[in-house]
This record gives structure tokens, sequence and C-alpha cells, in this order.
């Protein structure tokens, strides 16, 4: 029942201000978005939007939960081969655990460098923490809405009492009564 690894949906939608050098890129850009150096996917290439392509492209790729960052880089296909325009990493904190529900949209920008650390465009993507087949099946439908949820309403549990030979007491859950 356990896995060791996370199946996640990247949406790479765009990039912003790309350059080779001090010029503007003017077409043939992809990313490419590794969980590990054996993992990765890529997307198709832009061959019209120069320093602002678009893709709108779906990647599912695994992440394994011991890895904390995804790594974007975009590249550029130019007659000398391919250059590497700029890379951002991406922490796995700023889609999953914490606050965040179980199968959430997050819309996220990152600054992308270059090899010398210089600010060299944006890369825009969505992520999803897909569930665990286990808790995605239909018979188990409940248990996911109640994972999904943000907060659960319910009523109060009942009061339980219980005699410990001095006082008689009812336990709610919530507070205690002494008779």
């Amino acid at each position: 029942m356990g896995s060791t690894s996370r199946t996640l949906e990247i949406t790479v939608l765009s990039c912003e201000d790309l350059r080779i050098g001090r010029k503007w890129v003017k077409k043939n850009t992809y990313v490419m978005v590794r969980t590990d150096p054996l993992n990765y996917r890529a997307t198709k290439m832009d061959t019209e939007g120069g320093a602002y392509p678009s893709w709108n492209q779906r990647l599912t790729i695994e992440m394994p939960l011991h890895e904390r960052f995804i790594t974007l880089e975009v590249h550029c296909k130019t007659a000398s081969g391919d250059k590497t325009i700029g890379t951002a990493r991406m922490p796995a904190t700023d889609f999953m655990g914490g606050y965040l529900p179980q199968n959430y949209l997050n819309f996220l920008s990152y600054r992308l460098r270059d090899a010398k650390g210089e600010r060299n465009g944006i890369v825009n993507v969505s992520v999803k923490a897909k569930l665990p087949e286990y808790l995605s099946s239909n018979d188990n439908d409940k248990k996911v809405s109640e994972i999904n949820a943000c907060s659960m309403t319910s009523k109060p549990a009942p009061a339980i009492p219980i005699d410990d030979g001095k006082n008689f007491r009812f336990v709610t859950g919530e507070e205690k009564f002494i008779l």
C-alpha cells in the first residue's frame, strides 16, 4: 500500500524574457522537467514564441519521496547545438504538504538563472500532486473527499462517563465535566 514516489502533473505554461547572452531568443525553445538525474520529461519545441514562448503542455512524472526539489531547465536548439538558457529549482514544499489539500492545482512562477547565476527570464508552471491509486478508486470516494477537505465539520462526540472512584466525570473530547 505504501509508495516510494508521488505522481505529479506538471503543466509547463510559458516563459518570459529569455535571452542567450544579451540577445533575445528567437525560436526553438523547450523545457526539461527533472525530478532526479534519471527521471525527466520535456515539452515540445516552441518554434514561434521567441523570448516569450508558450507550451501549455501537461507532463506526468514520478517524484521519489526523498527528493525535495524539481529542476526546470529551459533549452534552446541552435545551429551550434542545444544551449541551456536558464534553470530554476522548484521546492516540493511549494506544492505538497503543509496546509495544501491533495490534488490542489498550484500556479507557480520561478526566476531562471543562467550558468553564471545571472537572471535570465521566468518560467510559469502549474503543478498538481496526484492522489495515490489506492485512495482514488471509486470504493474510497468518501475517504478522498475527507482527505481533500480543508476543514471538516462534524457533530461533537457523545459524552463518555468515567468513574475513577473519587469523582464521576463526563469526557466529551472538548472539555471535562466533574460532578
